[in-house]
Order: structure tokens, then sequence, then C-alpha cells
């Protein structure tokens, strides 16, 4: 089966497992807000974030699938450091959800989630500042909670490894830009990388960015103590390994996250 093929089937399934999970937590309610109403869920739970999180996960895989289709890698890279961070933030709450483990810095990182962006309806008077959680505290708590098989310094120098590999991307470095200049006579390929060797290895990136977040769907499922669905996407998972030749499934374990 093509990979674009086999990314449309599993776009499928996470949609409709957005929409079953979305309707299993309070619903979000009309607010007010400056001169009008917005949806906004009230109760700010943590199963509400991680419904919200993994909503961002298929539409920013998509949007990464587009750029790829169109040979705009540095573009691909970006999205995917952010896709990177939203299963960071998806690990942190579902392990605490899955351990009964909400420490205050889950209730701090639910507060800064929540937060509105301005508090007056004037951007420039406003006071909020979103007090975000440092990014190396929620990857020392995915590293303390899977450290049994991999010692939690090197989880954590891993995970700042991929971030940093992806920030040039975000951030338009020189090395990353310069990766669009080649060709004979050299240029920069503003219209995109179809054809080149660049775009052929981002082509072969998107997969692993495709099955982590299937794996973070799983994840969601046992945080919300629901063992079908989460058999469901284990065994969706091993078919989209074999359809790429690939096994990860039997040879990782991740704790609490058994099949049985």
């Amino acid at each position: 089966m093509p990979r674009e093929q086999l990314y449309e089937s599993a776009l499928a399934n996470m949609q409709r497992t957005v929409h079953g999970l979305a309707a299993r937590v309070p619903p979000p309610q009309k607010v007010p807000f400056k001169t009008s109403l917005v949806f906004r869920y009230v109760e700010q739970l943590p199963e509400q974030a991680l419904v919200q999180k993994l909503a961002r996960v298929v539409t920013t895989l998509q949007a990464a699938t587009v750029l790829m289709q169109h040979g705009f890698v540095q573009e691909q890279g970006a999205l995917q450091r952010v896709i990177h961070e939203i299963h960071e933030d998806i690990t942190f709450l579902a392990y605490g959800l899955i351990f009964d483990d909400l420490t205050p810095l889950h209730k701090q990182y639910l507060e800064a989630f929540y937060e509105e962006e301005f508090d007056t309806d004037d951007p420039i008077d406003s006071t909020q500042k979103r007090p975000m959680v440092r990014r190396s505290k929620i990857q020392a708590y995915i590293a303390n909670k899977e450290g049994s098989d991999l010692d939690p310094s090197r989880a954590i120098a891993l995970s700042k490894t991929l971030t940093k590999t992806y920030s040039g991307f975000v951030h338009a470095a020189s090395p990353q830009i310069m990766d669009m200049y080649g060709g004979n006579p050299a240029y920069f390929h503003v219209e995109g990388m179809l054809g080149t060797r660049r775009h052929a290895e981002y082509r072969m990136d998107l997969w692993n960015y495709y099955y982590r977040s299937i794996l973070a769907f799983g994840m969601v499922a046992k945080a919300f103590g629901d063992q079908e669905l989460f058999d469901q996407i284990h065994n969706f998972t091993v078919k989209f390994e074999e359809a790429a030749n690939k096994s990860y499934c039997n040879s990782s374990k991740t704790p609490g996250i058994s099949v049985r």
C-alpha cells in the first residue's frame, strides 16, 4: 500500500477517535469574551486538554502532508517540530492520568494551557503573561516515568536533541535554509523541492510522525480507561508497521501501556 494511502487510513481513524473522545468529556460552552461569545471548556479538565491536543495532531499532520506533497520540506520540518511538542504534551498529561499522578506541574501546565491570550479588548493593553511550563520539566517527567530501560538523563537529552534539530526550521537558521540551495546551476528552490534528495528524505521522515501520532492516540485511550479502543489502535499500529516493513510494537514497551 502506498504511504499516502496508508496516511489517509490513519487520518480517518484519528478523526473518528477525536470525535468519539470529544463526546465523552463535558462539551464546550458558549461564554462571553470581549464583544461576542466563544466556545470554551469551562471545566478545564486534563481529559478535555487531551482531546484538544489530539485535534491539533490531526490537522497538523494533514498540513505537513500537503507541504510534503508539494516539496516544501522546510515548512514540513517546522510542523514536525510542532507535532513533536504536542506528542510530549499528550504523553505528559496522559501519564498523569494513567498513573494517577497529576502533580502541581500538571496543574501549572493546565492553567497556562487554558489561559486566554488577552484579558482586554486592546491586545496592547493586555496584562496576560502565559506562565508556560518549561519544556525541560515536561521531558523530565516523561523520562522518569519511562526510565526503567533508558537512563532518564539520556532520554531527556534525546528529546532535547530532536527538538533542537527541528528548531532550525522554525527559526529559519542558515544551515536549514541552505538545504534549499542546489542544482546545476545552483539556486534557491523557493517553489519547493520536488524530485530532490531532500524531498525523498522528508517524504520518508513523515511516516515517523504518523506512527508516533498513532501511539499518542493509543496513550490517550489508556488515559480514558478504554481498553477496547486501545486494542483497536494497537492492532492498527501493527498493520501500519507491517505496511512499511517495520516492527516496533513487539520490541518496545511503555509502562502502564501494555496491550493487556
